[in-house]
């Protein structure tokens, strides 16, 4: 961290105020090596748990700096790795609450733009918004303040950003969890005046879980792109030669080369999203649980079993 970034950052947190010069000083003494450091991150969330106020300038500057220096501060870029992850909850959950949406939107935009995260990390995010949605209190409300318990548009929006993101459990894939997640939510907030934008959520995230299907290997494990960027930079490995020499052994070259980048998987995923398309018994025995939880059938149940109909005609 450079002398000039933290004398500006700890003056700014000492006035409990960030005016828009020095956020643009932040920037570029921030970024003036090319990359955000643990320490110059670590200051930002001091500083933005110091202010006052967060304004426009700031909120974009912070959730850019914390973004970048979780995806690209270590190798392989793109990646949030266990120890980012770590490093980031304890940031956020220091004072056992998200602070500010600026904190919240830094872990959305991970989430969105990561291949993968971890998943202590989703549930982290996810467990803070739905703790918030139950208790009326929180980032997500106008100004943090105490509010009924009810679903607002701003944390629709910000689920629907987690559960579809790439990061998540899959690139617009709904994971079990999350499926449940927003059962428990639609439970508790049922006679709740909540935004029209949940019940959409609701309907797509679910009906995601039960009929759509993820490739195996469409996310990539952090560990193995650690492996694959080694082998990348590995300047002893001549790369060509390596492809030509197996192109030269192999019989039928063109053939195996269209099976191995798989030229020839297209009706192989036809077949599984297919597949994906028919309720499982295990589908069908969830469903029919999570329905019968409160003993009755509601609306939006209603309508997630028409959807669900619908698609399958």
């Amino acid at each position: 961290m450079t002398t000039q970034f933290f004398e500006l950052a700890r003056r700014a947190s000492h006035d409990g105020n960030v005016t828009v010069e020095e956020v643009l000083s932040l920037r570029a003494k921030g970024w003036g090596d090319g990359v955000i450091s643990r320490l110059e991150a670590e200051a930002l969330f001091a500083l933005n748990d110091a202010l006052d106020e967060r304004g426009e300038e700031w909120t974009d500057f912070f959730v850019e700096a914390v973004v970048d220096f979780v995806l690209n501060g270590t190798q392989p870029r793109g990646q949030c790795g266990e120890e980012e992850a770590r490093w980031l909850i304890a940031q956020v959950d220091r004072d056992g609450c998200v602070e500010s949406m600026a904190e919240l939107e830094a872990i959305v935009k991970i989430i969105e733009r990561a291949e993968n995260v971890p998943v202590r990390l989703k549930d982290f995010v996810i467990g803070r918004i739905e703790k918030e949605v139950l208790s009326g209190e929180g980032p997500t409300r106008c100004g943090g303040e105490l509010s009924s318990v009810h679903i607002t548009a701003t944390e629709a929006e910000i689920l629907r950003r987690i559960v579809f993101g790439s990061g998540s459990h899959g690139p617009a894939h709904v994971s079990r969890s999350e499926a449940e997640m927003l059962f428990r939510l639609k439970d508790a907030t049922l006679a709740e005046d909540n935004a029209p934008e949940w019940d959409e959520l609701f309907l797509d995230g679910v009906s995601n879980y039960l009929k759509g299907f993820a490739l195996a290997n469409a996310q990539l494990d952090h560990d193995r792109a650690k492996e694959l960027d080694a082998f990348m930079n590995d300047h002893s490995v001549d790369v060509g030669r390596f492809l030509n020499r197996m192109a030269e052994e192999l019989p039928n070259a063109v053939n195996h080369f269209g099976k191995v980048f798989g030229k020839k998987k297209t009706g192989q995923f036809e077949a599984q999203a297919a597949a994906g398309e028919k309720l499982t018994d295990s589908e069908q025995e969830w469903l029919n649980a999570m329905i019968d939880k409160d003993g009755r059938i509601d609306d939006l149940e209603r309508r997630l079993i028409a959807r669900i109909i619908e698609d399958g005609e």
